[in-house]
């Protein structure tokens, strides 16, 4: 879909949309070109490692760190080896039959499964944010990450190892199933994480708090993050006298979302809407903000009343690195080609006026005056010769 850098430099991230309606049979993928970070959007994934297997439903995400051999069918495994436990959760039967480490059942799709993976070029790993003043307790706690048990297979059969390198495929044959690790230890190896147990923080006064308060998973670099996971949850929104919404803004980052489901609280579905199983990419420095429509919901609200914000998922790939789309992104008959017209009809909501405005900013002159109780102090602005 997008991408910048390489894994030659080991720098960079690249962001991929997938779809399967099969299992891979006797085969298997080593990525040794990064870290991947999978979020299933419909349909649940049921992945083979080497280390054991994981159920991976939409709602969760998955991360396999570079080199591990992995291999993924539709559905959910059932049985034993299924999912390992979250903070020592769950025994040697995993999630159970089709389920999940909290014991929910997992979300099966017949039909095929689709989502969003983020590759990471970059020696770091998927790692937890420093909280900083939050202290101890906060968004994702270690506690809730589930790695595989140990589950191997001891299979004489035709084989296929398919590894990814410097961006290219190369197949290799052989002769037995590599899912033969009867027992490993350590701590580099594939794990999930269900966003559902999430601990989201927020302003419960005034004003607008900086998305990084929603960070699940970030990869550290020498400037900032090569990449940040970042998912906007259900939950409350209580500001007073606050524009709710994320505001117009540009970002030193690159922003590329993607929609698990329900609707995102900033852009609604129709004529250049977000719906789910969409992405999309503002690049850094490109302004952007809510849709109409969220807008003029933000600026007639009672923000005197709390608001549950619980009708979807979204989430965003956040990066240091300028994404560039691929020519599949910019070509194909997906590309919603009236994004810009969900600013269509946008109010022209501030005006200057004398009952409120100092004298001189009104009219344009030099000076000042009083102002009213109600109003809101704005600079003067003074022209620059160059």
């Amino acid at each position: 879909l997008a991408g910048a850098g390489g894994a030659a430099s080991k720098d960079g991230a690249a962001v991929h949309l997938y779809a399967c309606s099969a299992p891979m049979v006797d085969r298997a993928l080593c990525n040794a070109d990064g870290d991947l970070l999978v979020v299933p959007q419909l349909g649940a994934l049921s992945v083979t490692t080497e280390m054991g297997r994981l159920n991976v439903a939409p709602g969760e995400v998955l991360v396999v760190p570079r080199n591990v051999l992995f291999s993924v069918s539709p559905g959910a495994h059932g049985g034993r080896g299924g999912d390992g436990g979250a903070g020592g959760r769950g025994g040697a039967d995993g999630g159970g039959a089709g389920g999940h480490a909290d014991g929910r059942a997992a979300d099966t799709c017949g039909g095929g499964c689709r989502g969003y993976v983020l590759e990471t070029f970059a020696p770091n790993h998927f790692v937890l944010p420093e909280l900083g003043p939050i202290g101890a307790n906060g968004l994702a706690e270690p506690r809730d990450f589930a790695y595989p048990t140990a589950w191997f297979e001891d299979r004489r059969c035709d084989f296929t190892l398919t590894t990814k390198l410097l961006g290219k495929l190369w197949d290799a044959p052989k002769d037995h199933s590599p899912f033969d690790v009867v027992a490993w230890h350590g701590n580099y190896a594939p794990f999930k994480y269900d966003l559902s147990r999430f601990h989201a923080v927020n302003s419960v006064t005034v004003d607008h708090s900086d998305p990084s308060i929603f960070t699940v998973l970030t990869v550290p670099g020498h400037n900032g993050p090569v990449a940040d996971f970042v998912i906007f949850p259900p939950r409350w929104a209580c500001a007073e006298h606050t524009y709710r919404p994320p505001y117009f803004h540009k970002n030193c980052m690159s922003e590329l979302m993607g929609l698990v489901g329900g609707a995102y609280e900033a852009k609604r579905g129709g004529a250049g809407g977000f719906e789910p199983g969409g992405a999309s990419l503002h690049g850094c420095g490109t302004p952007h903000g809510p849709d109409t429509q969220s807008h003029q919901m933000a600026i007639s609200a009672d923000t005197s009343k709390p608001v549950k914000l619980g009708g979807g998922l979204a989430f965003m790939f956040e990066t240091s690195a300028l994404l560039l789309p691929t020519a599949w992104a910019t070509s194909c008959a997906l590309k919603q080609a009236d994004y810009a017209r969900c600013w269509d009809n946008m109010p022209r909501d501030f005006a200057l006026s004398r009952a409120n405005v100092p004298v001189g900013l009104a009219d344009g002159t030099a000076g000042g005056g009083a102002t009213s109780a109600a109003s809101v102090p704005r600079p003067s602005w003074v022209p620059v010769d160059f």
